[in-house]
């Protein structure tokens, strides 16, 4: 698409071309990568708004710091996009996201100039820190380490862990912080209203500009004036905002608030703190989908808005069309909403997702009872389980690879204690172009390990209602329900609720041949597969299994002694999870049927369409075919 690529980023194939441009040159520079990145994504879908918010901080970070020398980590790595444009990757950008293409988020296997993998909040700083310890150990004192963390991202609990640790090393890191008000869905909670307090100060913003003219002469004066400057400079800022500064009460030098638009500006402002030893804070405010008005209008919408028109915004094939499935995000959006009015001790929980979970139905119906804690799942479990221990039902929705980062609270805070949370995992399985940050593929794995856990898949969008249901039920304790990205198979979902028997399984095709054994959506591919068979005269019997804990081991006795081939599938590791559980039973009770398990295999799976991931690690209706033909060859 090269005709569509401005003159002056044409001609810019790394940094180090962009260094050599005269500074009056990058406002345009910041207007044509804007354009490309607009004009790109329109057509190849991925994360709009976050990239576009961030286009000057990109050029000016690039033209002051010697890059890939001096290292960048965006935080979270949806910002990058201008990044990888201006590294080299412009020409593959079209690219972006698809299967074996360059990837959406910074990935340091693919460039050089990634300095850190990124793909869920909050780990910059942390990340930064111990490159910053390692260049001091390493004495590359010339070397500077940079975090641009998103006010979202801010919120996460692992962020203010670095914060605390950097303040005490005296590293020489800078941290930007890219304040837009905005994750995915509005900020919320205490930290987000104290950013805004900082950025609507006028009295604070005249100090800030004074002090900030003065701090290029502080060099002539010497250490006692320095800390003399910024022991007044930081008084003054208490006195002015009314509150102490969270930064600086930890010991972090902070500077701002400053326009992240005015690329010039950023660019003067980074050379003098490149020469600021010590931890530092630059905040800037930036508009989330800034040159796109559309964008800048609907900013939760043009994150990551699918296909659209680049001149007039409308978004290309918006799901509207009442005949075909919904995603299974808007079953459970509904299905909450069902439950909450039956029963009034349901209450919802998500860390930052609620349009991302369909959460945000039940907040504009029930906004009493619906929760978002922010970038915090730890906190959203342990959060979940103090309503618990009170009575109520929490529904915490958790996309399946985020809940990974609250293992331990899963396990103290709820298991433990045997609280009715029902965990709710969306996105379980390959999610597609997001890649290997995203997948959900080790829940299944993860949480059949826990005493006191009940881990369930639906197969279908009913299933999941009834799951939902079900898991409400009085002494049911914790419980899970893993469900996929996407559309189910189901137009008349909207079925009266029916209990499901607590590890339970159900046959879904008789035959005599070999058995399937399923868990969750992988039903489907199974159901299509056992058609395919029957032309070749190969009867399979099909059972979705519909919980790997407790497993239904009298259904699965019957199997065993009537099957001596048998299958496994699974949207998830092989290696410890549904198959894995079914290899167990064998074992415990003797069992010598041959037996193939299929699933992600041991290794980070890439991005790709979910048809197309699924197709590689041979779980797909094809793959399924093809493993009954060999086992019953073997």
């Amino acid at each position: 698409m090269d005709e569509s690529v401005g003159s002056i980023l044409k001609s810019i194939n790394s940094p180090a071309d962009l260094r050599q441009l005269p500074t009056e040159q990058l406002t345009v520079l910041c207007d044509e990568l804007r354009q490309f990145i607009i004009d790109e994504v329109s057509s190849n879908p991925g994360h709009l708004g976050a990239s576009l918010g961030v286009v000057e901080l990109t050029v000016a970070l690039h033209y002051v710091y010697n890059t890939p020398y001096d290292q960048l980590i965006w935080d979270v790595g949806h910002q990058a996009y201008g990044h990888k444009i201006l590294t080299g990757r412009r020409e593959q950008f079209h690219t972006n996201r698809k299967y074996e293409g360059i990837s959406g988020f910074p990935k340091p296997s693919e460039s050089e100039y990634d300095a850190f993998g990124v793909g869920h909040a909050s780990t910059s700083i942390s990340a930064a820190l111990g490159m910053a310890l390692a260049t001091s150990i390493k004495k590359e004192d010339d070397r500077k380490v940079v975090a641009v963390i998103g006010d979202g991202s801010m919120t996460g609990g692992m962020a203010f862990e670095g914060l605390n640790n950097a303040a005490s090393s005296n590293s020489d890191v800078l941290i930007i912080l890219n304040d837009n008000n905005m994750a995915i869905d509005p900020n919320v909670g205490g930290v987000s209203n104290y950013l805004l307090n900082i950025s609507k100060s006028k009295p604070y913003n005249k100090l800030k500009n004074e002090v900030w003219e003065a701090l290029g002469k502080l060099n002539g004066f010497g250490p006692k004036a320095r800390r003399l400057v910024q022991k007044t400079e930081g008084a003054l800022k208490s006195y002015l905002l009314k509150e102490s500064n969270l930064f600086e009460s930890l010991g972090i030098r902070y500077f701002g608030p400053i326009d992240g638009h005015d690329v010039e500006y950023l660019a003067k402002v980074l050379r003098d703190l490149r020469n600021i030893k010590g931890p530092k804070l630059l905040h800037i405010i930036t508009k989330k989908g800034k040159g796109f008005k559309v964008a800048e209008l609907n900013q939760t919408v043009y994150h990551a808005p699918g296909k659209f028109d680049k001149n007039t915004g409308e978004i290309i094939g918006c799901e509207c069309d009442l005949n075909k499935p919904p995603k299974f995000q808007n079953v459970f959006g509904n299905t909450i909403v069902e439950l909450a009015e039956q029963n009034p001790k349901i209450v919802g929980v998500t860390p930052a997702m609620p349009t991302g979970s369909s959460l945000n139905i039940m907040m504009e119906k029930m906004p009493d009872r619906a929760f978002d804690v922010g970038i915090a799942e730890p906190h959203a479990v342990t959060f979940s389980a103090g309503m618990a221990i009170q009575g109520l039902v929490p529904y915490c929705n958790i996309y399946s690879t985020f809940m990974q980062r609250a293992y331990d609270q899963i396990i103290h805070d709820v298991a433990i204690q045997n609280l009715n949370v029902v965990f709710c995992l969306d996105r379980g399985g390959l999610v597609g172009a997001d890649g290997a940050t995203h997948h959900g593929v080790f829940d299944l794995a993860y949480m059949r390990n826990i005493p006191n856990l009940i881990v369930s898949a639906p197969m279908d969008e009913i299933e999941l209602r009834n799951l939902m249901f079900t898991a409400q039920q009085d002494n049911m304790g914790p419980f899970s329900i893993r469900y996929p990205r996407g559309c189910g198979c189901r137009v008349d979902w909207r079925q009266p609720f029916e209990q499901i028997p607590i590890g339970k399984g159900r046959q879904i095709s008789q035959g005599k041949d070999l058995a399937i054994l399923t868990i969750g959506t992988t039903g489907i591919h199974a159901t299509r597969a056992v058609k395919s068979l029957a032309n070749k005269e190969i009867t399979a019997a099909h059972y979705d299994m519909r919980f790997v804990k407790p497993l239904d081991e009298e259904l699965l006795h019957e199997i065993f002694q009537h099957f001596d081939r048998v299958i496994t599938v699974e949207d998830g590791v092989i290696q410890g999870g549904f198959g894995s559980a079914v290899l167990e039973f064998m074992a415990a009770y003797g069992y010598k049927s041959k037996l193939v398990r299929l699933g992600v295999p041991d290794r980070f799976i890439e991005h790709g369409t979910p048809e197309e991931l699924q197709r590689d690690c041979g779980f797909d209706q094809k793959g399924i075919y093809q493993a009954a033909l060999e086992i019953l060859q073997g």
